[in-house]
């Protein structure tokens, strides 16, 4: 495996991590339409779990197939395809020689409003046996049930090294403290980007940050530094500047469903301000595959500068 320059970089901020680690962050660097570029465009299809198959699937229903997935990630150049247990054990076997997998070590359903808290549904041993080249594992920054979470991710972390898997974490600021207006203030996401980079991951993925402060402690710092908050550029350089001064491998989310146009508009935010590029699920698999293509392609299109 050849590495340019700039993979190269990037693999010397993990100077404490192992060959193996290493080798599968190279991996996952050196991949589909953005390899060598330090750039990353992962599908992610773990919304059958967390929202239920119809929402997920009837936009799009060859996505109830999880071969669906796999191939559209494969077809479309992506860095690495992200999912739950059971979708990847119905896939791994034919196509984990194709493409990097990232299994989600935990998961939630949207069928209780308790406190955001996923369970463990998938092991490190299982991303090893289904061929893996990381796993994956969700916080919830301003959760009641975040020391739980947090405790579990640090004995995942530690196992996954012991097995030569990077971690990928979604830090996604929720909560019965945190009004859903403000979980994606600018100051939200920093700080659960800094989180996970604290924990050990070695790929962050928050929202894509909001032109507001949440935190009242917060707000006279933004104001007394001027840090600006005004474009979305301004925003993900200030996240990606709080994940250890872009040290850490920070990705965004697609969010919701929304328009070609704006999800176009969003990536070259992020691209203008720095991110590592995006994990796009919803806003890819529930168009058509064709339409599906296209925007993935124009996605990577972006993050290559044209």
């Amino acid at each position: 495996m050849r590495l340019t320059d700039r993979v190269k970089q990037i693999l010397s901020w993990y100077p404490s991590d192992s060959p193996g680690v290493k080798m599968n962050l190279a991996r996952l660097l050196n991949t589909g339409s953005l390899a060598g570029t330090g750039k990353l465009v992962i599908l992610p299809v773990d919304q059958g779990f967390e929202h239920g198959p119809a929402r997920s699937f009837a936009p799009n229903p060859p996505g109830y197939d999880p071969d669906y997935h796999v191939q559209l990630a494969i077809e479309a150049g992506c860095n690495a395809y992200a999912a739950p247990l059971g979708f990847l054990e119905a896939v791994a076997g034919n196509y984990a020689m194709e493409i990097p997998l990232i299994l989600k070590l935990n998961n939630s359903d949207s069928m209780s409003k308790l406190e955001p808290a996923s369970a463990v549904t998938g092991s490190v041993k299982d991303a090893v046996r289904l061929g893996c080249a990381a796993v994956g594992y969700t916080i919830y920054p301003g959760s009641g049930e975040r020391n739980i979470l947090l405790q579990e991710l640090r004995e995942i972390l530690e196992e996954a090294k012991e097995h030569s898997l990077p971690t990928v974490v979604w830090a996604y600021v929720r909560g019965a403290s945190i009004a859903k207006e403000n979980e994606q203030a600018v100051d939200l996401i920093a700080y659960a980007a800094q989180e996970a980079a604290q924990l050990g991951a070695h790929v962050v993925k928050v929202k894509p940050p909001k032109d507001q402060v949440a935190l009242p402690e917060a707000k006279p710092v933004y104001e007394k530094y001027a840090i600006p908050t005004k474009t979305l550029a301004d925003r993900v350089r200030h996240v990606v500047q709080s994940c250890f001064n872009g040290k850490r491998i920070i990705i965004f989310s697609g969010g919701e469903a929304k328009d070609t146009p704006a999800v176009l508009e969003e990536i070259r935010g992020i691209r203008d301000g720095g991110g590592f590029g995006s994990i796009m699920g919803r806003n890819a698999f529930q168009r058509p595959k064709d339409e599906a293509l296209k925007l993935l392609r124009d996605v990577m299109g972006i993050y290559q500068g044209k």
